[in-house]
């Protein structure tokens, strides 16, 4: 072997070079470094769309992380295949001592981790991940008996007990620690099985007076009132610590929404069962209806109910929906039309750009009341209400729903007082 002993940083969740715990321990580490990335195909090949514009952002964010590398006369390694099969390649070709990467917490990614480190160990190279993707991870913020929290409140008051300043990683200044070496290329959308989907990314950039007004304009979805970084906090493209810091400096509103975040993290964490089963069994006796032609009036936004189907055609147009919508469509969808929340949470899976199975599957979790910290069943929330609140003049309606003006427009396919009790009564029968 005629390579000098290098150590890998594995890029996954975490594509960035700025304040990157992993990474700035690999170039700490004293012996050179080369960069991963690895398409996955147990990730790629189940997308539903070969224009899947989350491909795209990440090929961005790749070439991104290339132009930065390729400075320090190194390279990104990019990879397509089975991890496993990855590393057995590279270990062959490369004297590798150690591998550095951040903890993934959902469960494909825990068993792809030790499938890895079991590789790795058994030819003698350390495998050693860190935290990075949230503030707090894990066990950190836990009951003082030890139990992991399962209501927001005291979980929250916790976290900000504990909270005190972020310590940065600037792996960003240490740069000349990568391994040198030729340009590798990095693969196309074709090379992938894809094409580009055409679609534009927010900036992950935020600027101050957004996060100080977002308190007052959140929950108005013809507003500029969002940050709209979901996108990048699931991709990693920017850092956690520094926007936790902002946050709290700035808005704990805006900080509460990041703590959420971290709270259905440990939830997902602590009890992986929710990814497939309601956190609180006794739901897992609802009856639902399960219509199919509700489900695809729902999915296409022709449910007769402006609110629900404006915030339908932006998800399915943009691949993002804002959040006071997303409440409204997926209550909708689990109370009013009975329709079980793990097929909504499985349609929202494949269109959000800023999907992350942990917020993704507590926030349907939550709108459905089967989940930890969940709204009670007998709230259900009512579209004209809500639009009358937080649409009073239709803006993010006409926006989104063009067709509204239309006499082919259809009627609501379900009546509210209708839905509403049958709702109430299906789940009273099965908290019998």
């Amino acid at each position: 072997m005629n390579t000098p002993d290098i150590v890998i940083f594995w890029f996954r969740r975490d594509l960035r070079i700025t304040d990157n715990h992993g990474l700035y321990q690999a170039l700490s580490s004293g012996r050179p470094v080369l960069p991963l990335f690895i398409f996955d195909p147990a990730i790629l090949n189940p997308l539903p769309s070969r224009k899947d514009a989350r491909v795209d952002f990440i090929l961005n964010a790749l070439h991104g992380l290339q132009k930065e590398i390729s400075g320090a006369a190194s390279s990104l390694l990019v990879e397509h295949g089975n991890p496993v099969e990855v590393f057995r390649e590279i270990i062959s070709n490369y004297s590798v001592r150690c591998v550095y990467a951040n903890h993934d917490y959902e469960p494909y990614a825990i068993r792809r981790d030790e499938d890895v480190k079991n590789l790795l160990y058994t030819n003698g190279i350390r495998f050693e991940t860190y935290n990075d993707q949230v503030f707090f991870e894990k066990s950190d913020i836990i009951k003082d008996n030890g139990l992991p929290y399962t209501i927001f409140t005291p979980y929250s008051r916790k976290w900000k007990s504990r909270f005190a300043g972020a310590a940065f990683y600037p792996s960003e200044t240490l740069l000349g620690n990568f391994f040198p070496c030729s340009p590798f290329d990095i693969p196309s959308h074709e090379m992938l099985g894809f094409i580009p989907s055409g679609s534009s990314f927010p900036g992950k950039s935020v600027d101050d007076v957004t996060i100080i007004e977002y308190q007052r304009l959140r929950d108005y979805p013809a507003k500029n009132g969002t940050t709209r970084l979901g996108v990048h906090l699931r991709f990693g493209t920017i850092s956690i610590r520094q926007l936790v810091s902002k946050a709290a400096s700035l808005s704990e509103t805006f900080l509460n929404e990041l703590i959420w975040r971290e709270f259905y993290m440990m939830i997902l964490w602590h009890f992986p069962q929710v990814v497939t089963q309601s956190f609180k069994p006794e739901y897992d006796r609802l009856e639902w209806l399960n219509n199919e032609a509700h489900f695809e009036a729902w999915t296409s936004g022709s449910t007769g109910y402006p609110i629900v189907d404006a915030g339908m055609h932006e998800l399915n147009q943009t691949g993002y929906m804002h959040n006071r919508v997303r409440m409204i469509t997926a209550s909708f969808l689990c109370k009013h039309l009975l329709i079980d929340w793990r097929l909504g949470e499985a349609y929202f899976a494949s269109r959000l750009l800023d999907y992350e199975l942990a917020s993704n599957n507590g926030g349907w979790q939550w709108a459905a009341g089967t989940g930890v910290d969940a709204a009670p069943y007998f709230r259900i929330f009512n579209p004209m209400l809500q639009t009358a609140r937080f649409d009073p003049d239709q803006a993010y309606i006409r926006r989104w729903l063009p067709e509204i003006q239309s006499p082919d427009y259809p009627k609501p396919i379900v009546e509210h007082t209708f839905a509403r009790q049958r709702a109430l009564a299906a789940y009273k029968n099965a908290l019998r």
